[in-house]
């Protein structure tokens, strides 16, 4: 479900990066300018990438090998990056990032937290 709501969000991003998403719609609103937009969105790109590899390597869906720990310390970070982002949107002067984003990025949280707590498969 972690790896559904990510490819979701990832498939946002794109849309926004594209420019078929207003960007008032996303960054509490406050991104002024194209080329800010542009870095934001590409952290945004990368980072849900990240943490769908992370949440794949976690569950076993890519073999960790080495990157096992790595893995299980990653979950935690994602957690605590969504717990702020849960702070980002309840601040946002955006109602939709505020009343839509808000719940998906705790239900995300909670996910991550349940990731994170699990043990890794095959160990």
């Amino acid at each position: 479900m972690l790896i559904i709501l990510n490819l979701i969000m990832l498939v946002l991003h794109i849309l926004i990066f594209a420019g078929l998403v207003p960007q008032s719609m996303v960054w509490g609103g406050q991104i002024k300018g194209q080329a800010s937009l542009y870095i934001f969105e590409i952290v945004a790109l990368v980072t849900t990438l990240l943490f769908i590899g992370i949440v794949s390597l976690k569950a076993g869906y890519i073999s960790p090998g080495k990157w096992r720990k790595a893995a299980g310390i990653g979950c935690w970070l994602m957690f605590a990056y969504l717990v702020l982002n849960i702070a980002g949107n309840l601040a946002s002067f955006n109602s939709l990032e505020k009343y839509i984003f808000t719940p998906v990025a705790f239900v995300m949280a909670l996910l991550a937290l349940r990731v994170a707590l699990e043990k890794s498969s095959g160990s």
